[in-house]
């Protein structure tokens, strides 16, 4: 028997409403990556689950059927697998937090559950990992903006606020 799916192992009560978001998910993501603080997990790959649910505000997609209006599980997917690839972290909680910070800033998540499993990792325990759940902060004004403010930092000026 399976213990209960990571996602659903905490408190609900911080989640999305049903009458409020849309939550997409991807359950399963499987890869190999190197991560650990331990001398024989920093040498080669090792296998990670990432489970994920992302709350967005109605998807304009249930309107117009596009996928452009909504999270387009292929461009996380493919996202996940560049970041297996190229991440440096040894905590899982950072490599859960990167993954949070890239749903809620490129792909415009308003909410955001994570989970990251390293299943096996003790021949006693089925999976080891954490889950961890971020909400957009109410003054972020969507991942162009923050990209905006970003480039402007960068060049060394200050944005102004967004006119209403």
């Amino acid at each position: 028997m399976h213990a209960t799916h990571p996602l659903q192992r905490l408190p609900t009560s911080a989640a999305p409403s049903a009458a409020t978001m849309d939550v997409i998910f991807i359950d399963g993501f499987r890869g190999n990556t190197i991560i650990g603080i331990c001398d024989d997990e920093l040498h080669a790959p090792q296998p990670v689950r990432i489970d994920l649910a992302a709350g967005v505000p109605r998807a304009m997609a249930c309107s117009t059927d596009r996928i452009g209006d909504t999270i387009d599980y292929a461009e996380v997917r493919a996202a996940l697998r560049e970041m297996m690839q190229s991440h440096r972290f040894q905590l899982l909680e950072a490599f859960a937090e990167a993954i949070s910070n890239l749903l809620l800033t490129r792909f415009g998540a308003h909410w955001l559950r994570v989970a990251v499993t390293k299943p096996d990792k003790f021949d006693d325990v089925e999976g080891v990992g954490v889950v961890i759940e971020r909400t957009r902060p109410a003054s972020d004004h969507g991942p162009r903006r923050a990209a905006e403010v970003l480039h402007l930092l960068g060049s060394g000026l200050v944005p102004h606020p967004p006119s209403k």
